[in-house]
C-alpha cells in the first residue's frame, strides 16, 4: 500500500488531536469567547467544538474551516505554524513530506504553504483510504470552490446533485464546495490526490438557485 509521505524524508511531528484542540481553546480564550459564543460564531455546535477543544474527535475539513472562520484565525494556527503576511512577492516553499498533516476517518491529509497567510486556496496532499460511503458521517460541505487531481490509483467522487463521478490517475475535477461531496479510492490501494480549496475568509459568490438544477 503505498503511503502518502516519504519514508526516506525527514518528517515533522504530527500535531495530536490534543494539541489541535488546545490551540483552538487557546484561540477562543484569546478572543475572551464563552464555548457558546463560539460555536454560534463558527456555525459549529457546542458539543462538536467542545470535543475539539478537548481532543475528543478529529474534525473534518468542514469544521476546521468554520473554526478559522469564525473565530479569524489561519488554518496553520491550529497545526503549530506562524504564517507570514506579506504584500507582494508571495511564496511558500513545502519540501515532500514537510506539511502539516491531519487524519480524518478516510483522508489522510497533508496540508501545504501553511507558513503563508491569507492564501486565495488551501492545498492539500491527500491519501485517501476510505473504500466505500460508510466511512463517512456524512457528505463534506462548505462555502468555497474546489480542485480535485488524482495523482495515483483511482477515485469516485460522490455527490448530492451529479452522478458519481469516477477519476483516473491524471484526471481532474473542479466542483462547488456548498454540494455535499465525498471521495473514495476505488483502487486495490490508496489514492494519491492533490485537492485545493478556496479559502473560508475570501468572498465568495452569490449562492445560486440549485433547486433550479435538480
Amino acid at each position: 500500500m503505498p503511503q502518502l509521505m516519504d519514508t526516506n524524508t525527514t518528517k515533522p511531528v504530527e500535531p495530536s488531536i490534543a494539541d489541535l484542540g488546545r490551540r483552538v481553546r487557546a484561540a477562543r480564550q484569546s478572543q475572551d469567547l464563552t464555548l457558546e459564543t463560539a460555536s454560534r460564531l463558527c456555525g459549529v455546535s457546542r458539543s462538536t467544538l467542545s470535543k475539539v477543544e478537548n481532543g475528543l474527535m478529529s474534525p473534518t475539513f468542514d469544521v476546521l474551516q468554520k473554526i478559522v472562520l469564525g473565530l479569524k484565525i489561519e488554518i496553520g494556527e491550529l497545526f503549530g505554524s506562524t504564517p507570514k503576511v506579506s504584500a507582494s512577492g508571495r511564496r511558500a516553499l513545502t519540501r515532500r513530506g514537510e506539511g502539516q498533516r491531519h487524519a480524518y476517518r478516510g483522508y489522510q491529509m497533508e496540508l501545504l504553504a501553511t507558513d503563508l497567510a491569507h492564501k486565495a486556496m488551501l492545498p492539500f496532499r491527500i491519501r485517501i483510504s476510505a473504500h466505500t460511503l460508510d466511512a463517512f458521517d456524512d457528505w463534506g460541505r462548505h462555502e468555497g470552490e474546489e480542485f480535485l487531481y488524482v495523482i495515483s490509483g483511482s477515485v469516485c467522487l460522490y455527490s448530492e446533485l451529479y452522478a458519481p463521478t469516477h477519476l483516473n490517475a491524471g484526471d481532474s475535477l473542479y466542483f462547488d464546495s456548498r454540494t455535499g461531496h465525498a471521495a473514495v479510492s476505488t483502487s486495490k490501494e490508496d489514492a494519491e490526490v492533490l485537492w485545493m480549496a478556496t479559502s473560508a475568509d475570501l468572498p465568495q459568490t452569490p449562492k445560486r438557485d440549485e433547486s433550479a438544477m435538480k
